[in-house]
């Protein structure tokens, strides 16, 4: 292997050669294409292609490239002039191939679209099927099939020719995709490699890559269809001889970075060309030596280590073909038949299925992986840039790099504290602000313990920050500030309690591991895991505490609804006013106005409601909002009047960039009720969304007020919906909702519309709610003497 040389800026590059092999043509993130005379050109030529080139193809003295413009630009070569466009997306490009002549092309898009493309008119058409962005696509050199990988775990066949969608496939877990002669060649982490012939015949390259190859990204075959070489996300790159079952030989990138190209010169059929994650382009001249050729089982002792011996048993297999009548696998070769045969009979029909398993395991109880703990309205640690806490009083971001690593403090309103920038030596992953202090933790690892940093920039004093030191054996997973204290929880399941100045309080044991927690006031929520639910599914407890001169259960081990496959979000206590005085008690079965509000990974926010006990209710979802599929909105903050929900809207992803700083959305709530298109149902929801949050206010505020006006004007449009219909029935069944004064509305609109038995029925149900107000306040008089 010789030196590498620097290419492209860092990130995703791809490579390829012209039709003489003379050339190597690479692209990458710095939007340039660069035509290279062999890797020890020091005088490359460049040309401007875009801001970035996701994918470059050569075929017939032009090269193609797809560019953040989501079109395909054809150009001449080695001149880079302009040639026409190709074919345009609506998302951006990941992959596109060429047909042995180039007359033909197929590409797919994050749009979820595949297009094939006539090269000479610009005919093309359209093939759909795919719920995520298509990663990669190979093309059978005879143009019948066409393999397409999608990034959740989709890999589609396609009738080339007909462009029909052959199969679907959403239980294997593939890794790289390619065509070999006559063979459509799929990679998958649970079957290693299978390949299927035009004769519906599969073969297996038996265990060959299952133990060696755990992290394959990409792969490409040489011109004379023998060897297959396989690049690895940890650097390994691989040649097997697929023809005779073997594994030749492996070359380990330097640095052991991201192989994300790899290309055979179809000149020198023993070259082989890569690029990496950081932009390097380097070359293996002698891939495949005539000694590999000619090694023997023998001669691979000693070569290896402990860990490649099953990679050695596996080279002695040399059966491939597998006999159909000895293996439950040829349930895949008649589905592929079937699937053929109703395509051959209709060709504009689209067949989609759920392939088989091609190695059935037994059918077992799989345990849903636990959820790990995480801090609400924060971004994932793998982010060099990242936000650890957004909320209504600022924001907290981080910065991981080469050349930075730095935590920056903002706060919405300048009054409370000019911003922060404070150097993270510390490495703190975990973090969380108030009004009166900042709260930094970060996790034990390679025998640094855990740590606690508080911030106090509220303090009178001079002394502002103070800081803890956890046990060896205990790391700290979730913080949260509340009014004049701060809760910590540790992997060992301890809830830790400080003082704003840093005197440690009460320990509480939670009975399953932390999630993660929030606070208001006095208030702490506590989320974790509840026990084992079903497959599939979390199963979350929770637990309000009031923090004072004594700790406090409001309730305790709830068990927190999330949507069927999903996981929890964000948690928060309401952000304006909060009435818990009386909460719910531990030893009684009284409700008071309470407000705790969820969201799940779906989109799906849930508020718990004490209006009907102790039950959530939906009150929004997000998705609904989303203009894509793979659109997302990050929330906040939550407001209950007005009632709005504030979130950043995170196109194509579920997390927002730190720069530019994102644009925050206001979105409504709405409960989810039935025919929400029907004014019926509209009134109807409004109604009891204004009810629900007005259990949440303190009673005779003026908030209160102006939601409870609302739902009985909802009320009044919802009577009046009914008497004009001429249900009167319904009406009363409204009526019976509506306070005293509202029911007097009720009557003079009946007797307007000339509903007059409606209006005596109305006015008799008035002195009924009459006298039953007159018992309450008789037998509430009693009580009190």
């Amino acid at each position: 292997m010789k030196p590498l040389r620097y290419a492209h800026n860092d990130g995703h590059t791809d490579l390829c050669f012209d039709d003489s092999g003379r050339y190597m043509l690479t692209c990458g993130t710095d939007g340039d294409v660069r035509i290279w005379q062999g890797i020890d050109d020091d005088d490359t030529i460049s040309h401007r292609a875009g801001d970035t080139v996701y994918s470059i193809a050569f075929k017939n003295g032009r090269f193609f490239t797809a560019s953040d413009s989501n079109s395909i630009q054809a150009n001449t070569f080695p001149d880079g002039l302009p040639d026409g466009i190709v074919t345009r997306f609506t998302a951006s490009i990941n992959h596109m191939v060429l047909n042995e002549s180039g007359t033909t092309m197929a590409a797919g898009s994050s749009d979820f679209t595949i297009k094939v493309v006539d090269i000479e008119s610009s005919n093309h058409k359209v093939c759909r099927g795919h719920e995520a962005p298509v990663l990669s696509l190979a093309l059978d050199p005879k143009q019948e099939y066409l393999v397409t990988i999608g990034c959740i775990d989709e890999l589609m066949c396609v009738i080339f020719q007909s462009i029909n969608v052959m199969c679907i496939n959403k239980d294997q877990q593939y890794l790289a995709i390619g065509c070999i002669d006559e063979l459509m060649c799929v990679i998958f982490q649970s079957i290693n490699v299978m390949c299927i012939n035009e004769d519906q015949q599969y073969l297996a390259i038996d265990e060959l890559i299952c133990v060696i190859f755990q992290s394959i990204n990409v792969m490409c075959i040489n011109k004379d269809q023998q060897y297959l070489a396989i690049g690895c996300n940890d650097g390994l790159i691989a040649i097997i001889d697929w023809k005779k079952n073997r594994f030749l030989t492996r070359y380990i990138h330097e640095k052991n970075l991201k192989i994300t190209a790899i290309a055979w010169n179809p000149s020198e059929n023993n070259q082989i060309a890569f690029c990496d994650v950081k932009g390097q382009l380097g070359v293996i001249d002698e891939a495949v030596s005539e000694t590999d050729n000619q090694t023997t089982e023998g001669e691979f002792e000693g070569v290896f280590d402990d860990d490649d011996d099953m990679l050695i048993q596996a080279t002695a297999d040399k059966q491939c073909i597998l006999d159909n009548e000895a293996s439950e696998d040829v349930y895949f070769v008649d589905f592929l038949q079937d699937v053929k045969n109703d395509i051959d009979d209709d060709k504009s029909s689209i067949v989609s299925s759920v392939i088989p398993p091609v190695r059935p395991i037994t059918d077992s109880y799989k345990p849903t992986p636990l959820q790990k703990p995480f801090q609400s309205a924060s971004t994932p640690l793998h982010l060099s840039s990242r936000f650890m806490k957004w909320n209504s009083i600022g924001i907290i971001r981080q910065y991981n790099t080469d050349e930075e690593t730095s935590i920056d403090i903002e706060f919405h309103d300048s009054s409370t504290h000019h911003p922060m920038h404070i150097t993270n030596n510390m490495d703190y992953t975990i973090g969380d602000l108030s009004s009166q202090a900042v709260v930094l933790a970060s996790q034990g690892e390679d025998g640094n313990p855990s740590k606690l940093t508080c911030l106090h920039f509220g303090s009178w004093d001079n002394c502002k920050e103070w800081t803890v030191t956890m046990d060896d054996d205990e790391d700290i997973q979730a913080v949260t500030i509340g009014d004049n204290w701060l809760a910590i929880g540790t992997s060992l399941r301890n809830i830790r309690l400080f003082t704003i100045a840093g005197i440690q309080l009460d320990i509480l044991t939670i009975p399953g591991p932390i999630i993660t927690m929030a606070a208001k006031n006095n208030k702490l929520i506590i989320v974790y895991h509840k026990g084992m639910g079903i497959v599939g599914d979390q199963l979350l407890g929770v637990t309000l505490l009031s923090i004072g001169r004594n700790v406090k259960t409001i309730f305790n081990n709830l068990t927190l609804p999330l949507s069927p496959k999903s996981t929890l979000t964000w948690i928060g206590i309401n952000l304006h006013h909060s009435n818990f005085q009386s909460g719910v008690c531990g030893s009684c079965n009284s409700t008071k106005p309470m407000c705790l509000i969820s969201m799940d990974s779906l989109g799906i926010l849930r508020i718990y409601n004490t209006s009907i006990g102790l039950q959530w209710t939906q009150v929004a979802n997000t998705k609904d909002h989303a203009k894509g599929k793979s659109d997302h909105y990050w929330i906040v903050s939550l407001h209950e009047s007005p009632q709005q929900l504030r979130c950043i809207p995170c196109k194509g992803s579920r997390y927002p960039p730190t720069l530019p700083r994102p644009a925050v959305a206001i979105l409504p709530y709405q409960l989810p009720l039935c025919e929400m298109t029907t004014e019926k149902s509209q009134y109807e929801e409004c109604l009891w969304r204004n009810r629900i949050f007005s259990y949440n206010l303190p009673v005779n505020s003026y908030d209160r007020d102006d939601i409870l006006k609302e739902s009985e004007g909802a009320l009044m449009k919802l009577f009046a919906l009914s008497a004009k219909a001429d249900r009167e029935h319904r009406a009363i069944e409204v009526c019976k909702l509506m306070s005293e004064n509202t029911l007097q509305l009720a009557i003079k609109y009946a007797s307007r519309v000339r509903k007059l038995q409606l209006a005596e029925r109305i006015s008799q149900l008035a002195q009924e709610k009459t006298q039953e107000e007159d018992e309450i306040e008789e037998d509430n008089l009693l009580h009190t003497k």
